[in-house]
């Protein structure tokens, strides 16, 4: 990479390996002072990481080097911010393939964890990361998990499996991150079955000794709030409280759950306020999250660059505001290429955040329809769940 000396974000870099330091974890680790950037220096910071690891890419995976190749592209032509659109993108389908491991950068032996999401086709996508990949998404997990809950103690009800039952599914594990914030913690689905009864008493028991949050998929929280309305017993959680959701709004069975619903229900039987509610998305083959503020609005992690491309034109990016498929240039995967296309429609939000943060945000809307893949874990999770409960005399799903 030849650094631009006009240019501070380059000069920053410079300095910092300088003194020995790694650029991409000192930006990892400053998320929110990344967020409060001029937007214009934000986009030099994440330009200069993001053609630096497509260097990384190119030179080290040969069958990304073969894809750059086939569009002549060298790494020497992406020299700043205006030439992200030219990087090319791989299908998040290749993450499904049975040539998934021509995607590695790194040799098999330096994968230190691999992580699983899987819909309703049954065929995993698979995310291997590297140690350095391990550790630049902790550091810059955690930093987005404080910039938007700001919580470091308390009791989470996570009505989801534990990471113990089902360790390689990627949303279990983001959301296990969470616990290592809280005093206390209890998993509330133990063998494919969930009982509303126990998460409640649970709750009741935490009052007055901790700040409660309910921690998990949109459609587990959904049957508690369901179950709290039809038993009658209200709720109200704590000043600080959270609802934080991941994994989707869309059920195995194509039914959508209503966000407005789900933020009544919060109000009505939880006590909690919509700006109390966060829901994250992401990608388990990127680091990259995308996590609501408390006006319910999605910012990307600052050090990842989203772009929106025109469905019938991949070439080619909508303007801020339009529908497209998301795409992903993430310099944090170092394992394999984080330059990703998703097959995730989503708008790109125009404005200035009414936070005041800087970076993108975006407003998810749907899966593609030409996907092959319908749904993620928290599908694949709902549907085996209610398989299982089904085959049971007494079914405790059911609310």
């Amino acid at each position: 990479m030849s650094p631009n000396p006009a240019d501070p974000s380059s000069a920053s870099v410079l300095s910092l390996r300088a003194l020995g330091l790694d650029p991409m974890k000192a930006v990892a680790a400053s998320v929110s002072e990344l967020y409060r950037l001029p937007q214009a220096q934000l986009d030099r910071i994440k330009a200069d990481l993001i053609r630096e690891a497509f260097r990384f890419h190119y030179e080290h995976n040969r069958y990304y080097r073969e894809a750059c190749r086939g569009r002549d592209l060298h790494p020497d032509a992406i020299r700043g911010y205006d030439d992200l659109i030219r990087i090319p993108l791989i299908p998040i389908a290749k993450f499904r393939s049975n040539t998934s491991h021509e995607l590695l950068s790194k040799p098999l032996n330096a994968i230190e964890h691999e992580m699983r999401s899987t819909g309703t086709s049954g065929i995993p996508s698979i995310s291997r990361r590297c140690t350095q990949t391990v550790d630049l998404s902790v550091t810059a997990i955690y930093a987005m998990y404080r910039e938007f809950f700001g919580f470091f103690k308390g009791a989470g009800l996570y009505v989801s499996p534990s990471t113990e039952e089902i360790p390689e599914m990627g949303m279990l594990k983001a959301l296990n991150m969470l616990s290592g914030l809280l005093d206390t913690h209890r998993f509330m689905v133990r063998g494919d079955r969930f009982s509303p009864e126990d998460a409640l008493l649970q709750l009741q028991a935490w009052e007055g000794r901790f700040t409660r949050h309910i921690i998990g998929p949109p459609f587990l929280i959904h049957r508690l709030m369901l179950f709290v309305k039809q038993s009658g017993r209200k709720l109200s959680l704590d000043r600080g409280s959270r609802i934080i959701t991941l994994g989707g709004w869309k059920r195995y069975d194509g039914r959508m759950i209503s966000r407005r619903e789900f933020n009544l229900l919060g109000e009505e039987y939880l006590g909690l306020p919509a700006s109390s509610i966060r829901d994250i998305y992401g990608l388990v083959e990127s680091s990259m999250l995308a996590i609501e503020d408390e006006h319910q609005v999605k910012h990307v992690s600052p050090y990842a660059h989203i772009t929106v491309r025109d469905v019938n034109d991949l070439s080619r990016e909508v303007a801020a505001g339009e529908q497209g498929v998301l795409g992903v240039l993430d310099p944090f995967s170092m394992s394999t290429p984080g330059m990703i296309m998703s097959e995730d429609l989503v708008r790109l939000l125009p404005g200035e955040s009414p936070s005041g943060r800087s970076g993108q945000r975006i407003e998810y809307i749907m899966r593609a329809p030409t996907s092959l893949e319908f749904g993620c874990c928290a599908v694949n999770l709902e549907r085996k769940m209610d398989e299982d409960g089904a085959a049971l005399s007494e079914c405790p799903l059911v609310v």
